[in-house]
């Protein structure tokens, strides 16, 4: 007998399928076979055309169906649907039962409008059809930072946090997994490295800070403008020649990598610098620069007793990359390198360890 999990991640222009199996008697290693995996591209514009993003909501479970019959797949036989978290509100890490409110935080998004946000509202029409439990892991708003990280410096702005959760919290106990020990055991900086940044200070289980990254904080990424002098933001602001949207689309858009260089491509950019290109170069380096502050400040968090380093997210699967970052702070701690981010594995893993009893769901 096996245990089989549907994960459905949906994303901007794409919606992600994919099967997880666990032999039932093997279930408690936590090991999955990936038995079915697909992308399901759209067309940017039709889905613009349907209006708002919880609009595509029809098309989207549809489209699950069709691929699932297609691919000789009945949503009875599942033990349970994993989906892609949204922007809900601020919660602890964990798996958690798409009930109602979640279903209602994720239509409003009220911590911001994402096509992530499908995922509970999907999850939530296969299980009314099938009878199937579904779950969500590990959103984006997972937030477990400390007392003293939730201060911003002005009490009119408490610090939250917007961060890839799902990765690295998939990355910080596969690495405990390969030591031998349990994640809530140990002292981790995961750095992921994609469109976006963010640095997590994983202390014995929990991150106890971390950064907003889609909101600004953070070093730059390729195409985030990370942290800026308040002061010269506020003059762009009243300058009077962008409206708020195009301000905010500037800093989390238009900037880092992207406006020093002309591309946010940063395979491109390690090309064009190993061609000679010192201006590039320098660029990178202002980038490696900026990650490598933000880990060596994130240590604080654990009194400098660091067990290890961990690189993930697309731009980790450049050895130059994170050969560079790893010179400025392998002083800390050693360096592991996990490239890109398995989202899909993370949820069914996720998952799993609800159903084989690892851990209990959470209500939202």
């Amino acid at each position: 007998m096996s245990i089989r999990i549907l994960v459905a991640n949906p994303g901007s222009t794409s919606t992600k399928i994919a099967v997880y199996e666990a032999a039932e008697q093997k279930a408690d290693s936590g090991l999955l076979l990936e038995v079915f995996a697909e992308t399901l591209r759209h067309d940017a514009e039709e889905l613009q055309g349907m209006g708002s993003i919880t609009d595509q909501l029809g098309f989207r479970k549809q489209v699950v169906m069709d691929s699932l019959e297609k691919n000789g797949f009945r949503l009875g036989e599942f033990a349970a649907i994993a989906c892609r978290g949204g922007l809900v509100r601020q919660l602890p890490s964990g798996t958690y039962r798409v009930n109602d409110a979640l279903i209602q935080d994720s239509r409003i998004g009220v911590s911001g409008q994402h096509a992530s946000n499908l995922g509970a509202l999907i999850g939530s029409e296969l299980e009314r059809e099938s009878g199937v439990p579904a779950y969500i892991v590990d959103p984006p708003v997972v937030n477990e930072l400390s007392g003293l990280a939730r201060y911003s410096g002005n009490p009119l702005i408490e610090r939250t946090c917007v961060w890839h959760a799902l990765n690295q919290k998939a990355v910080a106990r596969r690495y405990a997994h390969s030591v031998g020990k349990a994640y809530e055991d140990m002292n981790l900086l995961v750095c992921h490295m994609g469109g976006g940044v963010s640095v997590g200070a994983h202390v014995k289980g929990q991150v106890l800070d971390t950064e907003d990254a889609v909101s600004g904080e953070g070093p730059f990424s390729p195409e985030r403008a990370g942290s800026l002098p308040v002061d010269k933001v506020v003059d762009l602001c009243f300058r009077g020649d962008m409206s708020k949207d195009e301000i905010k689309k500037l800093f989390t858009r238009k900037s880092g990598l992207l406006a020093y260089t002309g591309t946010n491509s940063v395979q491109k950019l390690l090309q064009m610098a190993a061609e000679g290109d010192d201006g590039v170069q320098e660029s990178l380096n202002a980038f490696y620069y900026q990650v490598s502050k933000e880990i060596a400040a994130m240590s604080v968090a654990m009194k400098g007793k660091v067990d290890q380093i961990i690189f993930t997210g697309g731009i980790a699967h450049s050895e130059v990359v994170t050969g560079a970052i790893a010179n400025q702070v392998d002083w800390i701690a050693p360096v592991t390198v996990y490239p890109g981010e398995d989202e899909m594995g993370a949820l069914a893993l996720g998952v799993l360890r609800v159903l084989d009893g690892r851990e209990e769901a959470k209500e939202y």
